[in-house]
């Protein structure tokens, strides 16, 4: 499908122009791309990087135009791994991009152009970078609320395990950081074939910026992670001692107990208290002093 729009706004029935145009060319044909090399001069490296499966971002100066492609999220929003990719081409007087069916930044800034001062082909770029940087500030956000339920739920909840989805995070906080990295090289590329004079350098170094700081947010939130899982280590290793120090002072209550039934439990003839009328009453006093003065001891001492 290719549709197109003057960049003053109004949608256009494409038949070739290349002067003041957006043309966007989504799952194209063998059949419309040889239109759209008749009508513009596309390099061939980089329409082959436009159309290969799964590439990287990228940026290069090609005499006949500037290239750059980068990948983003389809739903940033969400925990999901699905990316999207667009190739633009940046002509002195028009822009073609190229996608397999468009991507979020796309479709937002097609209804931009010929509003809001978005009416040159620099203009054009910078906005479509600007949105897909806008993308990883959206995964961060939700990184970032998904992070803050983990740890409350770590310290509500002793029972909740949050390892799995730590890692599961982690995978797709892995792949935002290549992804956001791999675009914030392709931006410092298209910078550096800026021409000094043009206004466009400045539009790209923020874009740059941009692509700088959702990467310096991701890499934050990667640490976040980690001390997350290292504090919920911390903790079931504080549960387990002081279970441990909890059965620790049952077993000493216990264990003078346990001496003096064994001592009353023998069977040698001569014992005193075996034929002492009140000798079991005894027993179970001695039991019940040791073991309440144990109890309380360790009560005070904060160990039980």
């Amino acid at each position: 499908m290719i549709r197109a729009k003057t960049l003053n706004g109004a949608d256009l029935a494409w038949n070739g122009e290349t002067g003041g145009v957006w043309v966007d060319a989504q799952g194209v044909t063998p059949e419309e791309l040889a239109r759209l090399r008749s009508a513009f001069p596309l390099n061939r490296l980089a329409v082959e990087d436009a159309l290969e499966q799964g590439h990287w971002s990228r940026a290069e100066g090609y005499p006949e135009h500037a290239f750059i492609t980068v990948r983003s999220f389809v739903r940033p929003e969400e925990p999901d791994e699905f990316t999207e990719r667009v190739s633009i081409f940046a002509f002195p007087h028009a822009v073609l991009t190229l996608s397999s069916a468009g991507t979020r930044a796309l479709a937002s800034v097609w209804n931009l152009v010929g509003r809001e001062s978005v009416n040159t082909p620099g203009e054009v770029v910078y906005e479509l970078l600007d949105q897909t940087a806008d993308t990883f500030f959206a995964l961060a956000d939700m990184l970032e609320g998904r992070v803050d339920a983990l740890e409350e739920e770590v310290f509500r909840d002793h029972r909740h395990n949050p390892i799995s989805q730590v890692f599961d995070l982690k995978h797709l906080l892995g792949q935002a950081r290549r992804l956001s990295a791999d675009a914030r090289e392709a931006t410092l590329l298209l910078v550096r074939y800026s021409d000094p004079g043009s206004p466009d350098l400045v539009r790209y170094r923020d874009v740059h910026d941009s692509f700088g700081r959702a990467s310096s947010r991701l890499d934050g939130l990667r640490d976040y992670l980690t001390s997350l899982l290292d504090l919920h280590l911390s903790l079931q290793s504080q549960r387990m001692n002081e279970v441990m120090r909890t059965l620790t002072a049952v077993s000493v209550v216990f264990l003078p107990l346990t001496f003096l039934a064994g001592v009353w439990g023998m069977n040698f003839e001569h014992m005193p208290e075996l034929p002492w009328r009140y000798g079991y009453a005894f027993a179970w006093a001695t039991f019940l002093l040791i073991g309440g003065l144990l109890a309380y001891y360790f009560k005070r001492r904060g160990w039980w």
